[in-house]
């Protein structure tokens, strides 16, 4: 998994943060935390580096068709 030389999560990365029990992207680095923001998108948060874990490849492809089967029911719902 790419990290930088700190041993971060380099920006692209997807991520779990055990802290909150989300899973994120991250955006970016501030001060001394990492900018993660829902696979969806939606309002970033700071992460404690040391709470972050890369995901295993099946729980990226999970946290992926959870978040289509999420935009797919929003559409159905709202008409779209």
């Amino acid at each position: 998994m790419t990290e930088d030389a700190d041993g971060v999560p380099a920006v692209g990365a997807t991520v779990h943060d055990t802290a909150r029990d989300r899973v994120g992207r991250v955006m970016g680095h501030s001060g001394p935390y990492v900018r993660l923001r829902p696979l969806a998108g939606g309002v970033e948060w700071d992460a404690d580096p040391d709470r972050l874990r890369h995901l295993t490849p099946a729980e990226l492809l999970s946290a992926l068709v959870a978040e289509a089967n999420a935009r797919s029911r929003q559409h159905r719902w709202t008409g779209q």
